[in-house]
């Protein structure tokens, strides 16, 4: 077992968002936070602050975020605004850029180099400035193995003339728990006196039960709601209002897994297709865009949640069951936030967002534990690295023989 620490390592979270990186360490005895910033986009069209994210991490995490964009503000002056009085350094640098200029599913990022992706490369000024110990990004597989993954060398290449050795490894999240398919890189940069450690020591020897990433094992215990309404125990058990074509489409989708392709073979279901599904199936590929209006499946993880996860018209986002929009507090859930996490905000839209944008935090509280092992070289025992308030339980972790690799150094 850990010993408490004599005092917490201070962390400091650039494109902090709703504050799922954050999480993990704010729940970690070893750590405190000391300063955040985000710009707030929720669009390119909408400006500054739009999204409203900052007011989310403060309500759980109690630090306000600077509203500031990080391709403009110059390092020193970020520091002398984010750092308290008297503290020179982080020993904690988190910094997540945004993901949306290499994710694959943007058809336009296998052509066009998105501006934004050049915030990669200068987390490495920030490093410069706030000369921490160890640094962590999460970003989609493609900054590592991508059309742009210049950036992510460029960013490499920069840390280790600073004196830090960089690992990045891809993982679909499941392995650790989380009730979603979703794949994410995840870069560890430390000094190199420190021993660099990964997410596949951290969990060596040991996995999760499958049974345990599933929709039904994460929401099933939730009280039901109708589309468009909000529980009174819960304002984030709120969903997109849903009426009309839109309600009577869902409605048609069978239960549990139904996908448009289930809507062929019959006038009364068919009615329900849009003008895309028909065209789909006129050229012969009616599973083209499948999860659109799809229902989750109880017995499945989610797919993975994206930033516009607000409506059925986007994705696999229906409740299994329900004829509705996953709730908030649903797809947080399935995004690894605690039940009791809270997302502030007029707009119900932006809300989806923040959780779409997010780092898991049952993924960041691993890497807290995987962060103070590096640190203090002291081994979390595996019962340590299941977030409280999530729907992880000590039954849920299985021994197993582990024949993987040793971590290899980029």
């Amino acid at each position: 077992m850990q010993e408490e620490p004599l005092s917490a390592s201070r962390v400091v979270d650039l494109f902090s968002g709703g504050g799922g990186m954050s999480f993990g360490f704010h729940s970690h005895e070893a750590f405190k936070l000391v300063g955040a910033a985000d710009v707030e986009v929720g669009k390119p069209s909408t400006g500054h602050g739009a999204i409203g994210c900052n007011a989310t991490y403060e309500a759980n995490m109690g630090v306000a975020p600077l509203q500031l964009d990080l391709g403009e503000v110059e390092p020193d002056e970020l520091a002398v605004k984010i750092l308290p009085d008297g503290l020179e350094r982080s020993d904690i640098l988190l910094a997540c850029p945004p993901c949306t200029g290499f994710s694959r599913a943007v058809s336009r990022n296998y052509v066009e180099d998105d501006p934004r992706n050049s915030l990669v490369a200068r987390v490495a000024d920030f490093a410069a400035e706030f000369r921490p110990r160890v640094i962590l990004m999460e970003n989609v597989p493609q900054l590592i193995n991508g059309n742009f993954r210049h950036h992510f060398a460029a960013l490499r290449s920069k840390l280790n003339g600073l004196g830090y050795s960089t690992h990045a490894e891809s993982y679909v999240l499941t392995r650790f728990g989380l009730p979603q398919q979703r794949e994410r890189a995840f870069v560890i940069a430390t000094e190199r006196d420190l021993t660099i450690r990964s997410l596949d020591d951290l969990w060596r020897g040991w996995r999760i039960d499958a049974k345990a990433t599933t929709v039904r094992r994460a929401i099933d215990y939730l009280p039901p709601v109708a589309a468009g309404e909000t529980h009174p125990d819960d304002p984030n058990h709120t969903s997109t209002h849903l009426s009309g074509d839109s309600l009577e489409r869902i409605k048609a989708m069978p239960h549990d897994g139904g996908s448009w392709p289930d809507l062929l073979g019959s006038p009364d279901t068919e009615r329900h297709l849009i003008p895309s599904m028909r065209r789909a199936v006129s050229i012969g590929r009616p599973n083209a865009y499948r999860d659109v209006y799809g229902r989750m499946a109880w017995d499945r993880p989610a797919p993975t949640i994206k930033r516009e996860c607000s409506h059925v018209g986007n994705g696999r986002y229906s409740h299994p069951v329900q004829d509705r929009q996953c709730t908030v507090r649903e797809l947080a859930i399935l995004q690894g936030f605690p039940r009791g996490y809270r997302f502030v905000g007029t707009s119900r839209k932006n809300l989806y967002r923040q959780i779409g944008d997010a780092v898991p935090p049952l993924i960041s509280y691993q890497l807290a534990w995987l962060t103070n092992w590096i640190l203090s070289d002291a081994k979390p025992d595996v019962e340590q690295l299941l977030l409280p308030g999530t729907h992880l339980r000590p039954s849920d972790l299985i021994r197993q023989r582990d024949d993987s690799p040793q971590l290899t150094l980029l």
